[in-house]
């Protein structure tokens, strides 16, 4: 059975989503399907540094209280890679001689549109101080946790970012650390 839409119409837009209701016919007949859009592909970014740690941000997110995430962030429009490297900068402070794309997911594709790009960074060096850029964007804190720590971590619920779990399982498969 494939999906057909009959009709589509915005019901709420802003400069980060648009949300459309489209009238479909599919697997149980018509109906209507919300769908999220996001106006820009996300970025996603493992960095590992010489002691094979994760950076790690604490973020207090509106929609789901305290979490420990990847550094992420919204391309804005720009190149996956240049965002990827833009947003490590300011949700950290640290740089990259590294960068190795690790593949593509779509989040919530039961009701999204949400394209993202997933990086491994490595060769890992300190720059600006980004306390100004992390207040802006809601940061708590940083930690470097060993990369088996942070797999526990997702284990053990500490890590519940379904992203932030999806691009340790990207970076694990990139290390040989499934096998």
């Amino acid at each position: 059975m494939t999906w057909h839409t009959r009709g589509s119409r915005t019901v709420y837009e802003n400069r980060w989503i648009q949300v459309r209701e489209d009238a479909v016919r599919g697997p149980h007949g018509e109906g209507i399907y919300g769908v999220v859009r996001m106006t820009h592909p996300a970025v996603f970014v493992v960095a590992l540094d010489a002691e094979d740690r994760v950076c790690l941000v604490a973020v207090d997110r509106y929609t789901t209280g305290p979490s420990w995430e990847v550094p992420a962030g919204g391309s804005d429009g720009e190149d996956p890679l240049l965002a990827a490297q833009r947003e490590l900068r300011e949700e950290t402070g640290l740089t990259a001689t590294e960068w190795t794309p690790l593949g593509t997911m779509n989040a919530l594709n039961g009701i999204a549109e949400a394209p993202e790009h997933v990086f491994l960074a490595r060769g890992l060096t300190s720059g600006a101080d980004a306390s100004a850029t992390q207040r802006e964007e809601g940061i708590d804190e940083m930690a470097w946790v060993p990369f088996a720590e942070a797999l526990a971590m997702v284990s053990d619920g500490r890590i519940h970012d379904g992203e932030t779990i999806a691009a340790l399982a990207f970076a694990g498969i990139r290390l040989g650390r499934f096998a």
